[in-house]
């Protein structure tokens, strides 16, 4: 995150003091294809200067005696920024990173350029972790923290290399002096690291989420032929995470090449992989460790699914609201159907779909 301090000069375009180095405002431009631009005292880069390096990035701040001192930003060539503390053009102190759209991906201290100390790595679905990082920047140790989207609710014990070992469901009490401190609640299940597979949806099935815990139940839907539902424990703010999408991860070639009968709890979570939650795990006796496959469809829904990174279950989709919602409201998504596939091997929208969706529109056009 600094400049080549070996690559040579190719080119000033600026004034030059009587040694015929640079002094005062000047570019400079190296072999390596790294360009200077900023203010020099007698060859020294010394004032405001920016570094524009041939990957993209660049390094901005002020520069003392050629050093890099205070307050630098590292801007990547991605868009993500680093906006950290400098001694002798080392990132050393204080340090907060944001990704290309301008979310907080990082907060803590940096010893030497590399992370240290205390540290909060956040995820772009609101959830973040805090810990002391080990040599190699990761996540590490046993007092580490999974804090949920709310701020409050969290995940505490055991992590190695940001993976969850083992830990127990805690509270945030307060954040002093920017370190959290955490209260384990009385009596909480033990929660270890469980990706699904194509055959097993979670070793303890029955175990269920504090933080989904918190904020839905299941009850009959309020949508005729619905069977069950999602309903809202509390009243909550748009965007608020609300459930978690778990299940077995089988691919989008099973999943076309059989009956829509099967496919009713399916959702895509990425090009390769969708997420299951067949028979007899969609019955909340059998499984209830999470509950997003219970949420029922709507035109006009107040929740979307999102994708979201669980501590427990990995990568897997979230159900998000769009709007407030109001104490024992149904939530409800678009399950966004393809009436007509691209590949006719692919099958079409279920038929209560298409029927729903005429319903609507013939409604929606009076």
């Amino acid at each position: 995150m600094d400049s080549d301090e070996e690559s040579l000069e190719e080119n000033v375009e600026g004034p030059l003091d009587e040694d015929g180095v640079p002094h005062g405002f000047c570019t400079v431009t190296y072999s390596s294809s790294d360009r200077f631009e900023g203010h020099f005292t007698h060859g020294e880069k010394n004032g405001k200067g920016k570094f524009y390096f041939f990957d993209g990035s660049t390094l901005e701040g002020h520069y003392v005696e050629d050093a890099l001192q205070g307050q630098g930003v590292y801007t990547y060539e991605d868009g993500a920024v680093l906006c950290g503390t400098y001694v002798d053009g080392e990132l050393n102190g204080p340090a907060q990173e944001c990704d290309c759209e301008g979310r907080l991906s990082f907060r803590g201290q940096y010893r030497d350029n590399s992370r240290c100390g205390d540290c909060y790595i956040y995820y772009t679905d609101g959830g973040c972790l805090f810990g002391r990082v080990n040599a190699d920047g990761e996540m590490s140790g046993d007092t580490v923290a999974y804090i949920y989207p709310d701020g409050h609710t969290a995940l505490y014990g055991k992590f190695v290399d940001g993976e969850l070992i083992e830990a127990r469901h805690a509270t945030l009490l307060s954040n002093d002096n920017g370190k959290p401190q955490f209260q384990v609640v009385t009596n909480s299940a033990v929660y270890t690291y469980d990706k699904s597979t194509s055959s097993c949806i979670a070793t303890h099935a029955l175990l269920q989420d504090p933080y989904e815990n918190q904020r839905v139940c299941v009850s009959n839907s309020l949508i005729k032929g619905a069977g069950q539902g999602l309903f809202a424990k509390n009243s909550v703010d748009a965007n608020t995470v609300m459930s978690f999408y778990n299940g077995v991860r089988i691919t989008h070639s099973e999943v076309d090449s059989r009956d829509w009968a099967l496919n009713g709890n399916t959702i895509s979570l990425d090009e390769d992989t969708v997420i299951d939650v067949p028979q007899p795990w969609d019955q909340i006796q059998q499984y209830c460790a999470s509950l997003g496959h219970k949420a029922n469809h709507s035109f006009s829904p107040n929740c979307k699914y999102n994708p979201y990174v669980h501590p427990r279950f990995g990568p897997i989709k979230c159900i998000q609201t769009l709007r407030p919602v109001h104490k024992d409201e149904e939530l409800t998504v678009s399950y966004d159907y393809d009436q007509e596939p691209l590949e006719k091997s692919a099958p079409e929208a279920p038929d209560w779909y298409k029927q729903a969706l005429q319903h609507f529109q013939q409604t929606n056009s009076q």
